[in-house]
């Protein structure tokens, strides 16, 4: 009869795949990849970013006709190429996020989801805001009679007339 402490429990082959390493990073790699991915992230979306600014500045000088004094139009209509960008940029860092946290990189996934979710809220902010926007009614064309106690119109609003 043998101890029943000297021998592992399993087959052979059980035993010797839990004595090999765990793919999940150790130490300070997964904070470190963390913070790596997120200045990446802020670097790759700095270009977007940038190109959103250049074409802004056409479209207004385009619509201008090129004249710096022109007033601008009415309404432009809503340009949604900005939302389109962060909603791409938030659907790769999601799915960047997935994959990190499927690997066992923890604190990498964990930031990636916490950057997906500021940049999804950021889309529906941007989307509310750009579908929301209407046309201003038109300026009231009634004018008040004047004064006539011979003060400004701040006077008159004050008495009642």
């Amino acid at each position: 009869m043998t101890h029943s402490g000297s021998r592992l429990p399993g087959r052979p082959d059980e035993r010797t795949a839990s004595r090999q390493p765990s793919p999940a990073p150790g130490g300070c790699a997964d904070p470190l990849a963390a913070v790596v991915l997120v200045v990446a992230e802020a670097a790759a979306g700095a270009l977007p970013a940038l190109w959103l600014v250049v074409r802004g500045l056409t479209r207004s000088r385009e619509a201008t006709g090129g004249k710096a004094s022109a007033p601008l139009p009415a309404d432009p209509g809503t340009d949604w190429a900005p939302v389109t960008v962060l909603a791409v940029l938030a659907l790769l860092v999601a799915c960047v996020a997935v994959g990190l946290l499927r690997s066992g990189w923890y604190w990498s996934g964990g930031t990636q989801v916490v950057v997906a979710v500021a940049l999804g809220v950021t889309v529906l902010a941007s989307a509310v805001q750009g579908s929301g926007r209407e046309a201003p009614g038109p300026a009231p064309t009634w004018n008040s009679p004047p004064c006539r106690s011979g003060g400004d119109s701040d006077e008159c609003a004050r008495s009642g007339g």
